[in-house]
């Protein structure tokens, strides 16, 4: 009777310990249980500014010649009232709200209706159904990998239409920009409040959810790990793709069109912009498969900041230099120009290869030469939320030797070449490496709190052998 009763309490007590370790374990994943009063202040200040400085931005082109300085001054000096800065904005019109709604659904359609079959004839693409990381609760999500296709045939359609059946006017977006705006943070804020009512309502899994208890936190960093409708409509991949990144290329080149039509050329700062950042673009698609194992789609949930940050704060921000150049043309010398070029060059080429490093290290599974040497790597160990325990190898050499993040490096190194493409006469070119390099340190800092939780005494490990984030020697 009493070995009986030792071993009940035994069993009961294993039993409290694996939840324990159940809960620790997902705290090692996506976003917090709990919020603290920082994070709760950074929410609400992004929440309540975050659609200001877009608006902000894009108003001091339309009204202000780019200049960040002068609506301040305005206001300050009582030259300009708020209503009169209101009253210049164009509004929502029907127009806009066609062209968009027309948008996101050929997008939709897209994503949704036509398989892949990039994969079938472009060597070393890799598209169709493919298999994401392992979440929270131990699942293994299937996508539809078609961006690439998606990609082909709205640009296709453009250059159809530019060239051949002038149905629009390729200045189109440029036209519209500020009332596309306008439905751009309707798309956003619609989403990231379905997706809010559905972690609630009826979740995809209910294992992969994280509720705080605080309204703000969840609405913005999302309850649901992986939200979706039916078997493949995906939310984080269809609204980090597509539709923001697929128009990224178009909104660039509706403004080489309006240079065009304002000044009878295209500069070659202009040029550089489409070229370096549609490289980016292209890369995005091409890797979309790799990209299913970056942070944005194994670590964060979906809300707000991933909703209404894809349709309003990417478009919209991440152009600034295409935009600038309509308002302030810019012919560089050829020296700047080629310097500019090389730097972009440069920075995609680590990045890429860098990435290209940690794929094939991560596909072959350590079983391949880096740098025409087998890798070196540590063995790490981590326990999904249903209690199985799995293993991980952390890499130690090639670029991923050098830094912890060395592909964010060539990352900002590309981002100052698009800035640099703009000349030195005003700051907000500029916004994008300022921007960047905060939202990149900050992704090193939380990625590597949250590897430090997974892996414990491993990660120290991994550490102690490569000691530096991003700049060998510096940081």
């Amino acid at each position: 009777m009493a070995a009986h009763q030792e071993k009940r309490l035994a069993e009961e007590r294993k039993h409290q310990n694996m939840q324990n370790d159940t809960k620790a374990s997902q705290g090692q994943w996506g976003r917090a249980w709990e919020v603290d009063w920082f994070s709760l202040a950074s929410i609400l200040f992004l929440l309540m500014f975050a659609p200001l400085i877009v608006y902000y931005f894009i108003m001091s082109c339309a009204q202000y010649q780019c200049s960040l300085t002068d609506p301040v001054l305005d206001l300050l000096t009582g030259n300009k009232h708020l209503s009169d800065i209101w009253n210049r904005t164009p509004m929502l019109t029907y127009q806009a709200a066609a062209i968009y709604s027309l948008w996101v659904t050929f997008q939709v359609v897209l994503y949704m209706c036509i398989p892949d079959f990039c994969h079938k004839f472009l060597p070393g693409y890799v598209g169709g159904v493919q298999e994401g990381a392992v979440t929270p609760a131990g699942v293994v999500n299937k996508y539809q990998i078609n961006g690439l296709q998606a990609w082909i045939i709205t640009h296709v359609l453009w250059f159809a239409n530019a060239f051949c059946f002038h149905f629009f006017s390729p200045t189109i977006i440029f036209d519209n920009w500020i009332p596309l705006l306008w439905c751009a943070n309707i798309l956003g804020y619609a989403v990231s409040t379905f997706a809010m009512i559905k972690g609630y309502l009826f979740p995809t899994n209910a294992k992969d959810c994280k509720f705080t208890g605080n309204f703000f936190y969840d609405y913005m960093m999302g309850i649901e790990f992986n939200p979706r409708i039916g078997k493949w409509f995906d939310f984080k991949l269809f609204f980090n793709g597509r539709p923001g990144i697929v128009a990224w290329t178009l909104i660039n080149l509706s403004f080489a069109a309006k240079q065009q039509e304002l000044y009878g050329e295209v500069t070659n700062s202009m040029i550089l912009v489409n070229v370096l950042q549609g490289i980016y673009v292209l890369d995005f698609f091409w890797n979309e498969a790799w990209y299913l194992k970056t942070i944005d789609i194994c670590h964060d949930h979906f809300g707000w900041y991933l909703g209404w940050g894809d349709c309003v704060w990417l478009p919209y921000l991440y152009t600034l230099q295409g935009l600038y150049l309509v308002y302030h043309p810019v012919q560089l010398c050829t020296a700047h120009a080629v310097g500019v070029l090389l730097l972009g060059l440069l920075g995609y080429y680590i990045f890429r290869t860098t990435n290209h490093q940690k794929d094939l290290f991560r596909r072959t599974n350590g079983n391949c030469r880096i740098w025409g040497k087998k890798p070196e790597y540590i063995e790490c160990s981590y326990t999904s939320v249903d209690g199985t325990k799995y293993h991980s190898k952390l890499m130690t050499c090639g670029f991923w030797g050098w830094a912890r993040h060395f592909n964010y490096t060539g990352d900002l190194m590309g981002s100052l070449a698009y800035c640099l493409a703009c000349g030195f006469q005003h700051l907000l070119p500029y916004f994008y490496i300022i921007y960047m390099t905060i939202l990149l340190t900050h992704r090193c800092i939380r990625d590597e709190h949250r590897c430090s939780s997974k892996y414990g005494k491993d990660w120290k490990r991994y550490t102690a052998a490569v000691p530096y984030r991003l700049l060998p020697g510096v940081f």
